[in-house]
């Protein structure tokens, strides 16, 4: 039966399949007597053969969405296996259902959730660990470019072109020399994100450094501060938050690079991703993978933005006057 429309089929075993009407253009016999093989589209198909009638029912991958078909649980209404979990006679002896349970989630052959997970982490893990390195090597390298601080103009001009050449060096491109360099995985993508926001914080920071209001800083040297110290407290109190506040922003646009580069082989989700793109048949776990990719970036944005407003707030401005302030008394 499809669509209100059935057909009646006469067999018995060693003799033919024979239709007792005509087939419509959804069921193939190739011959008469022979096997009929009927479409359900979408649903499944199923063969009339002279003994027995078989039925495939198509599943479109999120029936195994939880458990696979290897899973005990697999097929089971939601208050069984909540039943089977909590309270259930133990189905392996040597573990809980629960443990069974989340094993069988975590190593789900078929859409491989364990994987993806861990893949996601190791992104996020990319991201974090390329723009924490580039931010520590960054900072003291601005003071060397920023002109204010340091008078020398030939340290300043070897450290901007320095910051010039690793920024001009596509992100994408640097993956691809350190998965050469180091072959595929996550040290290559860290070390292209390292080496990028390197010289882009780098310029930012110098840039910031160079505008500072000037007046904090003379109050403080006019006290007697030693040079460390009028930069400990007439520089850094206006700078740090605004360092802090571009490094964030790197961070959580970083999480989002560093599916691209995965793609080129420098580890992470974007390598996954790209396989299952690649096979041109899995088109459910790409978009579970970019479903995962676009709930960690919203996440993250939230956090970045949200961090960084308390950073860059009013309330933040008040506390770094006072700090100078109180700075300046205790250097007196």
């Amino acid at each position: 039966v499809r669509a209100a429309e059935s057909v009646v089929f006469d067999i018995a075993k060693g003799s033919s399949v024979t239709p007792r009407t005509p087939l419509p253009d959804w069921i193939e016999q190739r011959r008469p007597g022979s096997t009929a093989y009927v479409s359900f589209g979408f649903l499944g198909r199923a063969e009339v053969q002279n003994d027995e009638v078989v039925a495939w029912r198509r599943f479109f991958g999120w029936a195994n969405f939880v458990f696979d078909t290897n899973s005990p649980f697999w097929g089971k209404p939601f208050g069984e296996v909540a039943s089977l979990i909590v309270w259930g006679p133990r189905i392996d002896p040597s573990r809980s259902n629960a443990a069974l349970a989340w094993d069988n989630v975590f190593n789900n052959a078929e859409w491989q959730h364990g994987d993806v997970w861990l893949k996601l982490l190791q992104t996020i893990v990319m991201a974090f660990v390329g723009t924490v390195l580039a931010s520590i090597v960054a900072f003291p390298l601005a003071f060397m470019a920023a002109r204010n601080v340091t008078p020398s103009r030939v340290a300043n001009q070897v450290t901007k072109r320095f910051f010039d050449f690793l920024r001009s060096v596509d992100m994408l491109i640097w993956a691809l020399f350190f998965t050469r360099g180091f072959g595929p995985g996550p040290l290559a993508g860290m070390s292209a994100i390292f080496f990028t926001d390197t010289g882009t914080l780098g310029k930012l920071y110098s840039e910031s450094l160079e505008n500072i209001d000037d007046k904090q800083r003379e109050g403080i040297r006019s006290v007697g501060a030693t040079p460390a110290m009028v930069q400990r407290y007439g520089v850094l109190p206006q700078v740090l938050p605004v360092f802090l506040s571009q490094s964030l922003y790197f961070w959580e646009s970083n999480t989002r690079s560093a599916t691209i580069i995965g793609a080129v082989g420098a580890g992470g989700i974007g390598l996954k991703l790209w396989e299952a793109m690649r096979t041109n048949t899995n088109w459910a776990n790409v978009f579970y993978m970019v479903l995962l990719i676009l709930l960690v970036v919203f996440i993250f944005d939230n956090i970045s933005s949200y961090l960084r407003r308390k950073l860059m707030g009013s309330d933040g401005n008040e506390e770094r006057r006072v700090s100078a302030g109180s700075a300046a008394a205790q250097i007196a």
